[in-house]
């Protein structure tokens, strides 16, 4: 999640809705400067015992953190206390247990995003040993119940835990026991974000599916393949799904700004800390009608903050963000831009991807999202087969796409390759979800903390 570093308190306030339009324009950017930017989360755990650390504790995530600084990460503080670093290769910051996540830096070839996915793992990996930790890569905590979990001191996430009962059962689950893979991706025009959004929504089922990874909840089957997705569906009614505006006709910035105004508040940053507006209207904060700042208005940095709020499968800001993938191993982390980037840079890549989906209608969208979770590549297409018949032709699609883009290494290869582990779970028809069930039942005789050797980095 959004890590501020500061109140931005010399910034001019929003005076007109225009300026909520704008950060979506200007988010405008000719093809040769759209650029890659991949976030991946993963689980911390003490290596004598599996147990999740706390952030005070003697080699716990603030001593994480702090030792990531000889590698020439910055800290940011929060309150005086270091939630974050900051660097050349972007942000490394805390989920609200303790998943570790670096939000990458804004990259031009898928190359140079898994050389900087490599870089951070090495770097993870080599203070892990010294402090006794380990990282784990799957989408929920296999063995871990909430009251198992530390909480970290980030005032937006107590502000979020105590609203998240409010709204739906699964929310605390989200916040605590999950960890995801996403990228961000660019748009030149509107027309072109909408297209994108269109083809990113429709086929985000496909990505759950292949990246299927969390079917475990506290030792035991889940009855999901990616239970991560599931939880989802009863979070908070107000910022998830599948957003059925975005496919309708004259979608664009200005539609999306409605939707997020309509999604209540949880906080507003100002001097250093949190305050709680959870429930509240972002309209009624133009107006200088919050209740718990009267009279206000908000700066450009609140709007930014509140789009960082809303949690739908795709979801937009100055660029779009592919939000569907549970956390996974080191090769699922460089897939995920792949698939999108294929699918999405290249003209004839997107044109195609959206020929596969654009008959249809919202109701099989959403019945495709709902089977997913549980189903996987399983989950029943609209007008008959299953998403395993549809993963070989997306994934070629997405190949032209890459193919198309021509950034070859220093070899000569050119980004195809990164698709690979897909194309392995798709000729599979099976997830990475169901082969760690197929271990539960055999080689790991019921015990579900074999994972722990098989799946951390």
């Amino acid at each position: 999640m959004t890590t501020r570093t500061d109140s931005a308190a010399d910034e001019p306030l929003i005076e007109s809705r225009a300026q909520l339009i704008e950060l979506f324009s200007g988010g405008e950017k000719p093809r040769d400067r759209w650029r890659i930017g991949t976030e991946h989360e993963k689980f911390v755990y003490r290596t004598d015992d599996h147990r999740a650390p706390s952030y005070q504790e003697p080699g716990g995530i603030r001593d994480l953190l702090l030792a990531l600084t000889d590698y020439g990460w910055r800290p940011v503080e929060e309150n005086g206390v270091v939630i974050a670093l900051a660097g050349a290769d972007g942000t490394v910051s805390l989920e609200p247990a303790g998943q570790l996540e670096l939000s990458g830096a804004p990259l031009e070839t898928l190359h140079q995003t898994c050389a900087e996915t490599g870089r951070h793992l090495e770097q993870v990996k080599a203070v892990g040993d010294r402090l006794g930790l380990g990282f784990l890569g799957l989408g929920m905590w296999p063995d871990k119940a909430r009251a198992d979990l530390p909480i970290m001191p980030k005032g937006r996430y107590d502000i979020m835990r105590r609203h998240m009962p409010r709204v739906g059962s699964l929310g605390l689950d989200m916040m605590l026991r999950t960890c995801t893979i996403q990228v961000n991706l660019d748009y030149a025009t509107e027309a072109d974000m909408a297209l994108k959004f269109r083809v990113g929504l429709a086929l985000q089922p496909l990505a759950t599916a292949l990246f299927a990874n969390s079917p475990f909840t506290e030792g035991k089957p889940n009855g999901f393949l990616s239970f991560r997705s599931h939880i989802w569906s009863d979070t908070d009614p107000h910022r998830t799904g599948m957003l059925p505006f975005v496919f309708e006709d004259g979608f664009g910035y200005e539609r999306y700004a409605d939707y997020a105004l309509d999604v209540p508040m949880y906080f507003v940053y100002r001097d250093g800390r949190y305050i709680d507006a959870a429930g509240l209207s972002f309209r009624d904060f133009l107006d200088g009608r919050l209740s718990v700042l009267p009279g206000e208005k908000p700066r450009l940095s609140d709007w930014a903050d509140h789009l960082s709020t809303a949690f739908p499968e795709v979801r937009l800001k100055s660029f779009l963000e592919m939000r569907g993938a549970d956390g996974g191993p080191w090769n699922k982390i460089c897939a995920l831009p792949a698939l999108w980037v294929g699918l999405l840079y290249d003209d004839a890549a997107l044109n195609a991807a959206w020929d596969l989906v654009k008959h249809w209608s919202m109701e099989e969208r959403e019945a495709l999202r709902s089977a997913v979770p549980r189903l996987g590549l399983a989950a029943p297409l609209p007008g008959g087969g299953t998403l395993a018949d549809l993963a070989p032709r997306v994934l070629d699609v997405a190949a032209a796409g890459l193919r198309a883009r021509a950034r070859p290494n220093g070899a000569g290869d050119d980004e195809r390759g990164f698709l690979d582990p897909l194309r392995e779970t798709a000729a599979r028809r099976q997830t990475p979800a169901e082969r760690l069930l197929e271990r539960y039942h055999g080689a790991w005789n019921g015990d579900v903390t074999r994972v722990y050797a098989e799946r951390s980095f």
